[in-house]
């Protein structure tokens, strides 16, 4: 079982450390599906290059899903409008239908499109190899660099938008940087977990966290031992049931959002 596992549990861990903290950002910012949208994006940059001719996880492939996720950050950084009506989920909402569709329809040209489709959306986490989980320890580790080095600015923009108006900082700018961050990661992580996966990593533990905390370290804290119980928790069940592990993650990570619900009610009449 651990030969077997380990790979995928190591992976999915390491997709986590960085996911549940910028899964704090997306749900303060209040644009929960924009990495529903922007993996939708890189799953159609893949299938794209797949149309092409790349092979699946070649540089060629990995460079047109970056540069669809790129396309999706500048997009999303500039439609920060303040409009009454039309919110910036609204625009994330477009644009995650619209790649989705033209996914389907790419991959209906494709041989084994079907097959392809499946894949992006739950992932091939089981299969992940030692040397995939090093490259992206490596990019992930200079990602990880970058948001340290910014956090100030990432935070108060997140968590404090309008002391970073009043600031006179360029919102558009640190969200182009932000959103091209973020579609890095995300286009690593869509090849190994798939998109449904890569979702639940980034929202379910941010969503957890802010049931009991507002504070940055805390919420980071339980974002991270509740994506961790997930993962172990599914990844047990889906080897001891030989169930597919991506969906069973899912369900996993939705079990645990539940028992968080059921333990914050129970506090809070505590509290009463």
């Amino acid at each position: 079982m651990l030969e077997l596992m380990l790979p995928a549990l190591v992976a999915a861990l390491l997709l986590l450390s960085l996911h549940a903290y910028l899964g704090i950002h997306v749900i303060a910012r209040g644009i929960i599906f924009v990495d529903l949208a922007i993996a939708q994006m890189a799953a159609l940059g893949w299938t794209a290059a797949v149309f092409a001719g790349f092979e699946a996880g070649s540089t060629g492939a990995y460079l047109i899903g970056l540069l669809a996720t790129l396309f999706a950050a500048g997009l999303f950084s500039v439609t920060r409008m303040g409009h009454p009506y039309i919110t910036q989920e609204a625009i994330i909402g477009i644009v995650f239908v619209v790649a989705s569709a033209a996914t389907i329809l790419l991959a209906s040209q494709a041989p084994r499109g079907a097959e392809h489709v499946e894949e992006l959306l739950t992932g091939s986490l089981l299969w992940v190899t030692w040397p995939k989980i090093a490259r992206i320890g490596v990019v992930y580790a200079g990602l990880g660099v970058a948001h340290w080095l910014l956090r100030r600015r990432f935070l108060t923009i997140s968590l404090e938008p309008e002391l970073a108006k009043s600031a006179g900082w360029s919102i558009k700018g640190w969200d182009l940087l932000f959103y091209a961050l973020f579609g890095v990661m995300v286009t690593l992580s869509v090849d190994v977990a798939g998109v449904l996966l890569v979702f639940s990593f980034l929202v379910i533990p941010a969503v957890i966290a802010f049931l009991f905390t507002g504070r940055p370290g805390r919420l980071l804290a339980i974002a991270w031992a509740s994506g961790s119980a997930a993962i172990v928790t599914g990844l047990l069940i889906s080897y001891i049931g030989d169930l597919p592990t991506g969906p069973v993650l899912v369900c996993a990570f939705a079990a645990v959002l539940l028992l968080a619900f059921l333990l914050r009610g129970l506090l809070g009449r505590q509290g009463g």
